[in-house]
């Protein structure tokens, strides 16, 4: 760090990143990140619902994640949870699939049966 805008600037950088993960929210993502999860690209789908929220510019989307799911076959699997709604569990999700999801179900509220693994807890 060389001057206080520097500092500024990551400490904003920070910020976002933490109101991404927590906080009121509509919607949140929560992307399965055990070892199967990470061995099957669920690092990858993250960084992309990431940065589809950030593109959106919606400050009620949220991303967090979780360990193992118990279920290695269906990774990268991920859970959209809205308010009010009972939350749905995707498999199979890569960041083609991150898309499909983001721009359906999180931002039009339609179930992606493609990838469905779930519905209710």
């Amino acid at each position: 760090m060389k001057n206080l805008e520097e500092l500024k600037k990551i400490r904003e950088k920070v910020r976002k990143s933490l109101e991404m993960r927590s906080g009121d929210f509509q919607v949140k993502i929560v992307v399965c990140l055990g070892t199967c999860g990470i061995a099957a690209g669920a690092r990858q789908t993250m960084n992309r619902f990431a940065e589809l929220i950030a593109q959106s510019g919606r400050t009620d989307l949220i991303i967090s994640t979780t360990g193992c799911a118990g279920f290695c076959e269906q990774e990268p699997m991920i859970k959209i949870q809205e308010k009010g709604k009972e939350p749905v569990t995707y498999g199979k999700v890569d960041v083609q699939a991150a898309e499909e999801i983001f721009h359906q179900h999180v931002l039009q509220g339609q179930v992606v049966n493609q990838y469905l693994f779930t519905k209710g807890e």
